[in-house]
């Protein structure tokens, strides 16, 4: 699989058609993404929780998750197959208070993101970025909102 690359080398940019403007897809319970779902956002929109499989990552492939509903039972789940890591950091805040820390995903054994809608985040106003480096490392950025003690969304 390839990805096409266009060169915004340009000062004024450039444009990708279908990539940008595109609007938002539920994600609903369940959904497995595709190569040509990158650029596109999703939103965790299932109270009940919604657990999302990312493709084999390439570079240069990109995924936005928003949380447009907190997980109230279950989880929000996000990740790929066996041998598919995540590498990054997601900054995690509460969301009735200034306190946040930041939570490292190590590259080599974290598998997911599963946010439990507390404390390891899960509620509105979370966003992620999945952005692929190689075929088997997805970078990871993004600002997760939770509540109580928190813990890392990073599972293995």
């Amino acid at each position: 699989m390839s990805l096409e690359y266009l060169d915004n080398g340009s000062p004024d940019g450039c444009i990708a058609r279908g990539f940008h403007g595109a609007g938002a897809t539920a994600v609903g319970a369940a959904k497995t993404l595709a190569a040509t779902d990158s650029g596109g956002i999703f939103m965790l929109d299932t109270a009940a929780g919604s657990v999302v499989t990312l493709p084999t990552p390439a570079a240069g492939m990109k995924f936005r998750f928003v949380v447009s509903t907190a997980v109230t039972s279950n989880s929000h789940i996000i990740g790929g197959s066996a041998g598919e890591f995540l590498l990054g950091c997601l900054q995690m805040g509460i969301d009735t208070s200034a306190t946040s820390e930041m939570q490292a995903l190590n590259g080599t054994t974290h598998l997911t993101v599963t946010m439990n809608g507390s404390t390891t985040g899960g509620l509105i106003g979370t966003v992620i970025d999945f952005e692929g480096i190689s075929a088997t490392q997805w970078l990871v950025n993004g600002l997760v909102v939770g509540s109580g003690t928190l813990a890392t969304p990073a599972t293995t």
